[in-house]
């Protein structure tokens, strides 16, 4: 069975964030993800990881402005040196909370250099932090309009162009299942090259449990396939997150 992870900037959004730890730990997650820590001291979350034993499985690298900001440089030909800056920001707070993976934001563009600026910004930050393990994401169109990577064969293409043995798939459920319509067949194509696994419920983005996605048969699937990485739950609860907590108590 997977080993569970909590994205605490979606779920247990009813506590204070630094509440959320160890929430997160007695509802029986092992490990928590962060999108953009980085309005927060970096060093007392590493103390809630440490109090509460828990392993710091993500972060996105900036921009931290989420709510209506950039969702990301490095596919916009002309901001290299803004995505460069942000990076370096990121692997500042990374020295202190010690992410198993940092997730590095395409950002919003059409621009016909898209592509090539990817992969060199790619190859630049794959050089900057050897020690690191970056991954990209299609995130789909529907949820983000104009999101450069938002197809999988896209993805697996740059990985293989950019070529660094420390960049890899982020391999979000809800976004190849809407991407594709077929999370199962995503997964097959494209699985092997995933470091880190995301989910949530579909069509809603809520609980995975109950709707489109045959969530039991997907675990299974990542077990039957020997995926040994972190499944992280990334969705926005119904209720309160402990009110829909039904689905983790069910893979124990």
């Amino acid at each position: 069975m997977p080993r569970f992870a909590a994205n605490l900037t979606m779920l247990f959004p009813e506590l204070p964030f630094m509440d959320r730890f160890g929430a997160a730990k007695d509802a029986g997650f092992d490990g928590v993800e962060v999108l953009f820590p980085y309005d927060e001291s970096a060093q007392a979350m590493r103390d809630q990881l440490a109090i509460h034993g828990l392993t710091f499985v993500l972060q996105n690298t900036p921009p931290p402005n989420w709510a209506g900001g950039d969702r990301g440089f490095a596919a916009i030909p002309g901001r290299e040196e803004r995505f460069r800056r942000d990076f370096d920001r990121g692997l500042r707070f990374a020295e202190v909370l010690k992410p198993l993976h940092l997730h590095v934001m395409a950002g919003i563009t059409d621009h016909p250099e898209a592509r090539a600026t990817f992969v060199a910004n790619l190859r630049w930050a794959a050089a900057r932090a050897p020690k690191r393990r970056l991954t990209i994401e299609p995130i789909n169109p529907h949820d983000m309009p104009g999101y450069f990577l938002a197809d999988f064969d896209l993805a697996a293409a740059i990985l293989d162009e950019v070529a660094a043995p420390n960049v890899a798939l982020q391999f979000d459920a809800y976004h190849a299942h809407r991407i594709t319509g077929d999370l199962m067949a995503a997964w097959a194509a494209h699985g092997r090259r995933a470091a880190h696994v995301q989910i949530a419920g579909f069509p809603g983005r809520h609980e995975p449990a109950g709707g489109d996605i045959d969530y039991p048969s997907f675990f299974a699937r990542l077990d039957a396939d020997g995926y040994r990485g972190w499944v992280s739950a990334e969705y926005r609860p119904r209720g309160t997150t402990a009110e829909g907590l039904d689905w983790l108590a069910r893979q124990a």
